[in-house]
């Protein structure tokens, strides 16, 4: 499938799925997207994963020139604070719309799972047309010598288990926003 394709192909499911969609070009502007939604949203606080050092530091100034506080890790001491969660994605699956999240460092679990908000970003290269491809990939994580833990997203948290009616944000965030980056080679 062409690389186009996939990409769209996913972008749609993922809608289908009521998870929100945008295209950014950098690391600073998928910063600035997160901090500006925490923003609209009412949110005071951004709890972020997966991101090194030097990239914390360019989302903290962004935090900081809107009045946002980053938080800092272990998240477990600050977990009912958590608003927007913002985490780099390891796959996207173009057949369902569905997210791969090695969750498992603890860290990575509370942000995702407790946040009203998950922002998410993916490079176009990690989004693949099924499960099937990825399954060199997940028996590797799951041969290692530790624990581990996939979280498998598709769309925000809902659930029809009470009264059978649906419910929104019951077992994790009510909003999944996913943005989609273009590769080094491409920018």
């Amino acid at each position: 499938m062409e690389s186009t394709d996939l990409i769209n192909g996913f972008k749609q499911k993922a809608r289908n799925v009521s998870a929100f969609i945008s295209d950014v070009e950098t690391l600073d502007s998928a910063f600035s997207h997160a901090v500006e939604l925490t923003v609209q949203q009412g949110g005071k606080t951004l709890a972020a994963a997966s991101f090194s050092p030097k990239e914390m530091i360019l989302l903290k100034h962004q935090c900081e020139s809107k009045g946002v506080e980053l938080l800092s890790e272990p998240f477990r001491l600050c977990a009912d604070k958590i608003h927007t969660a913002l985490t780099r994605m390891d796959w996207g699956i173009a057949e369902t719309g569905s997210l791969l999240l090695d969750s498992s460092r603890e860290n990575v679990r509370i942000a995702t799972m407790l946040s009203e908000t998950h922002v998410t970003l993916i490079q176009r290269s990690r989004i693949v047309p099924d499960a099937r491809a990825l399954e060199t990939e997940i028996d590797r994580i799951l041969k290692q010598n530790q624990p581990a833990y996939l979280a498998w997203i598709t769309g925000a948290s809902r659930t029809a288990d009470i009264e059978r009616v649906l419910a929104i944000g019951v077992h994790g965030p009510k909003e999944l926003h996913i943005l989609i980056m273009k590769d080094p080679e491409e920018a």
